[in-house]
């Protein structure tokens, strides 16, 4: 059997953070990561409020917001990131450690706007390794606060010194080799300390950091010589002992400087504290010390259990009472940090000091209570990053509070306030109120100055992890337009979160348009929305209403006029005699502009204001595209004409004119831009360094100004003249424009960016040019664009009549369809090229580039971006005549920009495939595809009093449907998305389909103060009383509800609370026997329950059996009509671990037995049972066979034989494998079983009697394999969608999907594929490993590579292909394409074919 592995959502919890200058000297970024997952923010000043015209100086001071300006995937996942300036750069490079022992330094590389990999090291010894306890600890790294050397400890017994070359003076490595000069390598040959040497006891290192204050780079090594554990300590307390060396790297010596042993057995890091202090903090579970070489060290309990777990001495800390286990500190200034504890709480806690260096006491001040995180960085001025893996990570600004004792719970904004001002912004995570911080007051009185801090969110990034438990449901509102539809149309459904910053999260691939009406209109082929203004009245909100809709058929036009209704107009000042090839407004929105094939109308409302008949000797007009005042027109000959619109003291009127276009390969498509940016700029900056591209001359504000989520009132006049929104010159993704930093800020006025128009022109030969308006002045000059190079770079102008000269003959030539030049993002600063050529969309963003200017061209360059979108079509063939009719016809545009539907702009793409893409303020560029009506021929945006900031759209069957976009879903993330928050932790989801509702199960933490104790008739519980500093332990309180997918809301009166001390391990809707239906089968929750007592007691469970039944809903609450019925509840002989159903029976894990049960007259009858492994936990079922998962001993598959009533034992995998989900993998006739692993693979076994190894089909055989890089617990399975023959019937697709959700946040599946075309692209596959560079030196095929921290005897089967390696094949330009297809002996297009059908069958949700 052979499958593919598609990760369809990237992983989207953050792990590791790093702030440091990376895009440029003067500005800093915000590089987060997650898994494989490398994302790169950029801090921004931006209002709240979204009008201009209100005053927001006396408002709360503007916020930091995020914006993505990079996104980088790496083959492994990122262990630890650190930030570094290398000798000889101007900008930070990162530090990236991988599993095992490797290390890549990376950077960024101004010329292609990508990241470069600067140099590669590799420690992966066999004898290092065989030597070290813990194998598969990933590596350490740590950098010198003075940057001198890093190191890295591997295997953790091993550390390497990483020295870095200082800025001046020649070391010895030079004067051997004599290289000087920029060629010299930044690290210098590394080497390697082995801990042991330093000291025999120095194992079981805990935590390392460098020191602040020494002459030498000092090492701290916090680590636990003899082991122990809490249950041990009445034997053997204070195991841990930390040891300072001094790298001396020149001598290679390493002399200790300073030891210190006895410290509490639970220490867990170790914190530099920085200069005048100096010296380090120790964070254990229960205190904090204070260590400093010379002094006498300082620590304090934070609970009572500090004082009974260590000898030594500590001072109880007032008013404290918390744990320290878990969690994350940073420190803000010289003697303040932030700690972040397990459970959300934020102190600042400031160390006082007095004399030089010791710590006399520490002050805790409970700020703020937020998301649980996984990793903190400080960014400047007041804020700090929270990353979390397990809720949406947070950008959050504190501020000093004034010391005045009045109101201690109103810092700056209540609560309410801050949501209410949100929901104006974002309304996602405006539904997502679990992002809000929790503010605490809190003021001590001392003799010693102390400040408290306020925290306030100002961006959150939407984290769907970790995804314990997916189910599909159908979504609670579909129009009706789509529910007929043979496929059922179902939405994914995750539990999410832990704690309070528990969720579900409901998912959908696609956009799903909401219909508010749909007109049959046949014959239609293109469609456009206009504005117009009544003199008569003012211009008031209405105007902003589109007014006319204007239709063009094959051989005549329609105008409606719409208003409440939508009616034509029979006599107005539009021709209708004629297809329309375009109309638009010019003059800020009041003129209408209409043009045919002949002629040019210009109208104010419905009457004629000009009319220029273009009939003379031209040939008929096929294209045309406007930037008021500007308009450039094309003809079916390849020219161009060019008209300006202007208001003189005759009125309104346009010109026509020639542009002075240089002649040559015939003109084949066109575009006008107008540029608000700033970006495209011909005047050369003066460099001031040679290595950084400088900075433009203009104030670069720090602050910038409003932010618009909705454009209102002058919405026409800023997109059409920028007036009001001024933009300035920091584009987002020119991270080489940066801010100053370090000069005094100054909030500079709003100063409007002019704006500037330039005209893009594509020939036949594959030439792209920009040209300035109205001069027409080239600019910019790309040759063989039409081959999709991954950057384009101006060359030099071809002087007159060169044009004609190129290498390949017109009509060999890839057609360029067509090309798009627009702005989008924040204030539109992304400038963006999308292009149509052959059948690729390809998208290119600006990016600012000075070194190698053309004298007068624009110091711009533009990077191809990689994206999802692919929109091939198998090809039919056709005679050549017919496609030269048609390519004679006029064009329809496939790009559609779009300024505001439901607040969202950016590119609609028409076509077979209709693809949304959309660009926030956040930055990323978001592509979701439109599948649910098939292809779309046209699109236009469509404001109405009906159909407020709507769209129009045709279908293939000639409907117009009128249609909002839903807002309930946030389209700014990989998939849309909505974040349900539960404030609680969920485990488990299941959906109903009856009711149509889904139950969960989730849990809340309560403290646990009394013990079970065994009685000699039962048992009984003991209340413990400990002092009132005592943490006591936290107890999982479960509970099951119903939700409804309406208005995912948990529906009243249904929640059923479980026993205290009970645990749920398994809830399924299950399909049982029932009378009720004419089936036969009913869906019943069913729930398998443990009681968890501890270990003196026998582990007994329950299993609870409830029916979903509707009553008479409760006046006011709709959602009341469901209600849960208990039909059965009684205790098992052992723990219920795993529930499913085969044939209509109940099938349960009970400890290491499976039990089939008959449900009939609400009650359990036993059936059969066989005896298994130790622990199943997980069954699944299929037909009447039962695949059952084993904790530690793999898969068992047995059969349910129903006229004898036993359960048979068929077949298992021998080997032991920790499971974590399983699931069946269905190809046509072949059924395969699949299994996720601890070591984060996944396993593709089959059951093959007649194969010798099978013994006689004992054994299920390893058939494929594949390491993901993340745990998956939770897999199901969909049919794949059946693709189209060429008759048009629909192909039987037998295959279905696995799909599977992961613990970092990410989705994906397997799809099984048929063995040719597996070969086919497993060379493409192997190919691409070296045809293309990667990025930090990782080798995907060593990523997906079995990994077992066993060696086996089994050799891995790999068998799967990696679908993020092959879409590389999509990124590569044309001829690399054709090279890399050449070597394995197929074509480009046969590949991309092969590609397609993938995306088509598995284009779901």
């Amino acid at each position: 059997m052979y499958a593919l592995y598609k990760q369809t959502h990237p992983p989207s919890g953050v792990e590791l953070c790093v702030y440091c200058n990376f895009y440029s000297s003067q500005e800093s970024n915000l590089v987060v990561v997650g898994t494989t997952q490398l994302r790169i923010y950029k801090l921004y000043y931006q209002n709240e409020k979204s009008s201009t015209d209100e005053k927001t100086s006396d408002a709360a001071p503007k916020k930091k917001k995020l914006e993505l300006v990079g996104q980088y995937s790496v083959f492994g996942n990122i262990e630890t990131l650190q930030a570094v300036r290398l000798a000889g750069n101007s900008r930070d490079s990162l530090l990236l450690s991988f599993k095992a022992a490797k290390l890549s330094i990376i950077e960024y590389d101004p010329t292609t706007h990508d990241i470069k990999t600067r140099s590669l090291h590799f420690f992966e010894d066999e004898k290092i390794k065989t030597n070290s306890i813990v194998q598969d600890r990933p590596p350490i790294v740590r950098i010198d606060p003075e940057r001198r050397c890093a190191v890295m400890l591997i295997y953790g017994t091993h550390l390497v010194v990483l020295p870095f070359r200082q800025e001046g003076g020649l070391e010895e490595h030079d004067l051997d080799s004599g290289v000087s000069g920029s060629g010299r390598s930044p690290v210098l040959p590394s080497y390697i300390i082995n801990t042991k040497e330093l000291d025999e006891k120095t194992c079981n290192i805990v935590d390392l950091q460098f020191l602040h204050g020494y002459y030498e780079p000092t090492l701290l090594i916090l680590y636990e010589p003899i082991k122990t554990w809490a249950g041990r300590l009445a034997m053997r307390r204070d195991t841990c002992a930390l040891v300072a060396i001094s790298l001396n790297m020149s001598e290679k010596v390493h002399p200790v400087i300073w030891q210190l042993g006895s410290l509490p057995f639970d220490c867990y890091s170790v914190l530099a504290v920085p200069k005048p202090i100096s010296g380090v903090l120790v964070f254990t579970t229960n205190s904090l010390l204070y260590l400093n070489q010379s002094v006498p060290p300082y620590g304090v309990s934070l609970n009572s259990i500090a004082e009974s777990s260590t000898s030594f001495p500590l001072k109880p800390q007032e008013s404290v009472t918390i744990t320290l286990e878990n969690a994350h500190a940073i420190f803000i200034s010289n003697d303040k940090f932030v700690v972040s504890l397990k459970g959300g709480e934020i102190y600042v806690v400031t160390l006082v000091a007095d004399g030089i260096r010791s710590v006399r006491s520490f002050n805790f001040d409970k700020a703020a209570a937020s998301v649980l995180t996984s990793c903190i960085c400080e960014c400047g001025d007041g804020y700090l990053f929270l990353g979390s893996r397990l809720g949406n990570s947070l950008l959050v600004k504190y501020t000093e509070k004034p010391q005045d004792l009045g109101d201690l719970f109103s810092p700056g904004v209540d609560p309410p306030n801050a949501k209410r001002r949100r929901m104006d912004s974002d309304f996602t995570y405006a539904i997502d109120d679990i992002d809000e911080v929790e503010v605490y007051g809190h003021h001590e009185e001392a003799g010693v100055e102390l400040t408290s801090y306020t925290f306030e969110v100002c961006d959150s990034l939407l984290n769907i992890g970790p995804c314990t438990c997916l189910d599909m449901g159908e979504p609670g509102f579909l129009s009706e337009e789509f529910s007929e539809s043979l496929d059922p149309d179902v939405e994914l459904v995750s539990c999410s979160g832990y704690g309070k910053n528990g969720a579900l999260t409901v998912l959908q691939r696609t956009v799903r348009p909401q219909v508010v009406t749909t007109f049959e209109l046949p014959g239609c082929t293109d469609m456009w929305t206009v504005l117009s203004q009544n003199k008569e009245e003012p211009t008031l909100e209405d105007s902003k209403y589109h007014s006319f809709l204007i239709l063009s058929r094959q051989d005549s036009s329609m105008v409606l006029k719409t208003e409440q209704e939508i009616m034509e107009l029979d006599n107005s000042g539009f021709t209708t005699q004629h297809p329309t090839i375009f109309a638009g407004n010019l003059g800020n929105g009041r003129y209408i502009l209409q043009i045919t094939p002949l002629g040019i109308r210009l109208l104010e409302g419905v009457n004629q204001v000009q009319h220029i008949p273009m009939d003379s000797g031209l040939s008929s007009i096929i294209w045309c595209s406007i930037a008021d005042p500007y308009v450039i027109l094309m003809t079916a000959d390849g020219s161009v004409v060019f008209l300006k619109f202007v208001i003189d003291a005759n009125g309104p009127s346009l010109t026509v004119s020639r542009p002075p276009v240089s002649q040559g390969s015939k003109v084949c498509t066109c575009c006008i831009y107008k540029d608000v940016s700033g970006l495209l700029k011909t005047e050369k900056a003066g460099a001031p360094e040679a290595s950084v591209p400088s900075p433009q001359p203009q104030p670069q504000p720090e602050l910038r100004p409003v932010q618009k989520t909705s454009l209102d009132l002058d919405e026409e006049d800023e997109m059409l003249y920028g007036d009001s929104s001024a933009i300035f010159n920091t584009e987002p993704e020119e991270p080489s424009k940066p801010e100053k930093k370090g000069e005094p800020k100054v909030e500079v006025k709003d100063e409007p960016v002019k704006p500037t128009y330039w005209c893009v022109l594509c020939r036949q030969n594959g030439v792209l040019e920009i040209y300035t308006l109205p001069d027409f002045k080239l600019v910019f000059y790309v040759k063989n664009f039409n081959m999709a190079p991954k950057v384009l770079v101006d060359s030099k102008d071809p002087g007159q009549g060169a044009g004609n000269i190129s290498s390949v003959r017109d009509e060999e030539s890839i057609g360029i369809k067509e090309i798009l030049l627009t702005g989008l993002g924040y204030k539109k600063q992304r400038v963006t090229l999308v292009a149509l050529v052959d059948q690729d969309l390809l998208i290119y963003e600006a990016f600012y580039f000075t070194e190698k200017a053309v004298g007068g061209h624009l110091n711009l360059r533009f990077r191809r971006v990689q994206h999802s979108i692919l929109i091939r079509e198998k090809k039919v063939k056709t005679s050549k005549n017919k496609a030269d009719e048609e390519q004679a016809k006029t064009k329809v545009a496939s790009l559609r920009v779009f300024e505001d539907i439901s607040s969202y702009a950016g590119i609609f793409v028409c076509g077979s495939f209709p693809h949304w893409i959309f660009v926030t303020n956040r930055g990323a560029l978001r592509c979701h595809p439109m599948s649910i009506d098939g292809p779309v021929t046209c699109f236009a945006a469509f404001h109405n009093v009906n159909c407020p900031k709507g769209f129009l759209y045709f279908n293939t069957k000639g409907e117009l449907r009128i249609s909002v976009l839903p807002t309930h879903l946030s389209y700014d993330s990989p998939w849309p998305v909505r974040k349900v928050p539960l404030r609680c932790t969920p485990h488990m989801v299941s959906y109903n389909r009856e009711s149509k509702t889904y139950a969960i199960v989730t849990s809340e933490q309560e403290p646990c103060k009394h013990i079970p104790r065994v009685t000699p008739e039962d048992k009984e519980f003991i209340d413990t009383n400990r002092d009132s500093r005592f943490i006591y332990p936290m107890m999982d309180k479960f509970t099951i509800q119903l939700m409804s997918p309406l208005s995912w809301e948990i529906i009243p009166n249904t929640r059923h609370d479980l026993e205290e001390w009970e645990h749920v391990a398994a809830m399924k809707n299950l399909m049982l026997h029932s009378q009720e239906t004419h089936t036969g089968r009913k869906g019943f929750i069913c729930v398998g329950t443990t009681m968890l007592y501890g270990e003196e007691f026998a582990s007994r469970g329950r299993i609870l059996i409830f029916d979903i039944i509707e009553v008479v809903p409760e006046p006011g609450q709709p959602l009341t009509k469901n209600k849960f019925k208990l039909l059965y509840d009684k205790e098992q002989k052992g723990p219920v671990t795993a529930l499913n159903q085969v044939n209509g029976y109940l099938v349960s894990g009970i400890g290491q037995k499976i039990y089939i049960w008959n449900f009939e007259n609400n009650d359990l009858i036993g059936m059969a049972f066989i005896d298994t492994q130790l622990y199943i936990h997980s069954l699944v079922t299929i037909r009447n066979f039962v695949l059952a998962a084993d904790l530690v001993k793999s898969i068992t598959l047995l059969r349910l034989q129903t006229e004898t009533k036993t359960l048979a034992f068929v077949s298992k995998d021998p080997h032991n494998l920790e499971v974590y989900g399983t699931e069946f993998f269905i190809d046509g006739t072949q059924l395969g079983f699949l299994a996720s692993d601890a070591d984060q693979n996944l396993i593709l076994f089959t059951y093959q009697p007649e194969a010798i190894e099978s013994a006689g089909g004992q054994r299920l055989l390893q058939r494929a394999d594949i390491n993901i890089g993340s745990h998956v617990t939770s897999m199901f399975r969909i049919r794949a969608k059946s693709g189209e023959k060429l008759g048009g019937e629909k192909a039987k697709d037998l295959r279905q999907l696995t799909y599977f959700g992961t613990l970092d946040g990410g989705l994906g599946f397997l799809l099984p594929m048929t063995e040719k075309t597996y070969r086919r692209l497993h060379m493409l596959q192997t190919k691409l490993v070296d045809c293309i560079p990667h990025l930090a030196g990782l080798n995907p095929k060593a990523f997906r590579m079995l990994q077992s921290k066993r060696h086996s005897l089994s050799n891995p089967h790999r068998n799967v292909l990696d679908w993020e390696l092959l879409s590389k094949f999509i990124h590569l330009s044309l001829m690399e394409r054709q090279e890399v297809a050449k070597k394995i002996g197929t074509t480009p297009s046969q590949i991309l074919d092969d590609m397609m059908d993938v995306e088509r069958a598995c284009d779901r949700f």
